[in-house]
């Protein structure tokens, strides 16, 4: 069954078709790994991880890569300010190489709570600095390139199609020198390499190569170019990112990568809308709003994280408060608690139905990984009294490798001797009918991170 997706190069939704067959090359937009990855960010790797959970439903063989940012992502996307990773060593006193990895490993685990699959390559960009200036090399070979005092730039102007998927242009984008273009030809020129300072200089770099130009690191943009193509191809299938790349990484990436190969860069790229709170994107620069962490500490479920982004169409915005995300942790706990239930049927099943079931939610999911629509189909199949318990939860597991919110797993939990207690003391307030005190008591044993389900088969205690 075809799957359609919505292309922003071409700014419409297309047929996808691989380059190989059966087979996907995708690369997806990592990690800058200087800070704990907040829950903006997060909803873009979920939503990457339901466009691979997809494709691998749909029987194709799936090459994930993803890059780590662990040097040249400076502050500014003017290609000036600090190195994001530099400037967190010199304040918290630690090598670069050690603050990228301690991120890098605070990230992979943010990747498992949340029950999402790891790429099958992770790659470094100080682990490819000799194909990152490979690249340089081609550029300058072709003239794309320019030297000015602080780096090597690209020549926007001489790529006939700079910025058309984000659609700029080109009168603004080839606007005269002006306050803050340094030594750049164009306004949108961007750095490929980047000189360091001095080695006598107060703010000489912890991380810095020999080039053909001088010593330096590589630009931001570069590093996904290269590393991409080393992996994929010069021309491959997926790129996935958040919204906020499309006008400066993303179209710097396309122009360098075509300008150096001569060949369409990448034939798909899908694009997450932001998470917003109160109106405004969630960013790293104003601090963030959650880790996965602080979540957990405040008693969520991560895995409530991810259902709640797959509430929400992945092109359209999400807005976040803890208020909805209770209310989305309260929805997975009540389907948790319906599968369980379903478990323990053993009707015979009618392959029938379970096939037309499977047909309909792959039309549903193929139509641009929209699962906030597959997730009200699970919903209805749930509440469908043509279906016995036996389907439900067939189809239910199923439905499951795309959402990945693990329904079948059984969580097997130590209850505190407190909490048993407590419990047991609601229960003799419900039976004698002190329904005030047995609801004071619910509360405080919420407060202390349990829920209690009341069940045909007794309570039932959780850990939220």
């Amino acid at each position: 069954m075809a799957i359609k997706l919505y292309n922003t190069l071409s700014r419409k939704k297309e047929t996808f078709k691989p380059i190989k067959k059966s087979f996907v090359g995708m690369y997806s937009c990592g990690p800058t790994v200087y800070a704990y990855p907040h829950i903006g960010n997060m909803r873009t790797y979920v939503f990457s991880d339901i466009v691979r959970r997809v494709l691998l439903y749909n029987q194709y063989k799936v090459k994930q890569v993803m890059n780590v940012t662990d040097v040249g992502h400076l502050t500014s996307d003017a290609d000036s300010g600090e190195d994001k990773i530099e400037k967190a060593a010199a304040k918290e006193g630690k090598k670069a190489e050690d603050i990228a990895n301690y991120y890098w490993k605070a990230f992979k685990e943010d990747f498992r709570k949340l029950n999402i699959i790891e790429p099958n390559i992770w790659t470094k960009a100080t682990e490819n600095i000799k194909e990152q200036i490979e690249l340089i090399k081609k550029l300058e070979k072709k003239k794309y390139i320019y030297k000015t005092s602080d780096g090597i730039y690209f020549d926007t102007s001489k790529f006939k199609d700079y910025g058309k998927m984000a659609r700029l242009k080109v009168e603004n984008i080839m606007a005269g020198k002006r306050t803050g273009m340094r030594e750049k030809k164009n306004k949108r020129d961007f750095a490929l390499w980047k000189f360091s300072p001095p080695a006598n200089s107060e703010e000489r770099r912890q991380q810095e190569w020999n080039s053909p130009w001088g010593v330096g690191f590589p630009g931001w943009h570069i590093e996904c170019s290269a590393m991409s193509m080393k992996y994929l191809g010069e021309n491959f299938d997926i790129h996935t990112g958040g919204e906020d790349h499309i006008q400066i990484h993303h179209t710097n990436e396309i122009a360098q990568s075509e300008a150096a190969t001569g060949k369409k860069f990448v034939n798909y790229w899908l694009h997450g809308a932001f998470l917003i709170f109160k109106g405004e994107k969630i960013s790293k620069s104003k601090g963030g709003l959650y880790t996965i962490s602080e979540l957990e500490k405040q008693r969520f479920n991560p895995i409530s994280f991810r259902y709640m982004c797959l509430t929400t169409y992945y092109r359209k915005p999400l807005n976040f408060s803890l208020e909805i995300l209770q209310t989305s942790q309260n929805s997975l706990e009540r389907l948790k608690n319906i599968i369980s239930e379903l478990k323990k049927s053993s009707q015979k099943k009618n392959k029938k139905n379970i096939e037309n079931a499977k047909k309909q939610f792959t039309e549903i999911i193929n139509n641009d990984f929209n699962s906030s629509r597959a997730l009200s189909f699970l919903w209805e199949i749930l509440r469908d009294e043509k279906l016995n318990d036996s389907e439900k939860y067939e189809l239910a597991l199923d439905f499951d490798k795309v959402f990945g919110l693990d329904l079948g797993k059984e969580e097997k939990i130590e209850v505190p001797v407190k909490i048993k207690e407590l419990a047991k003391e609601r229960e003799k307030a419900r039976k004698e009918k002190n329904w005030k005190k047995a609801d004071e008591i619910r509360e405080k044993i919420k407060k202390l991170g349990y829920s209690l389900d009341d069940t045909d088969e007794g309570t039932k205690i959780r850990k939220l």
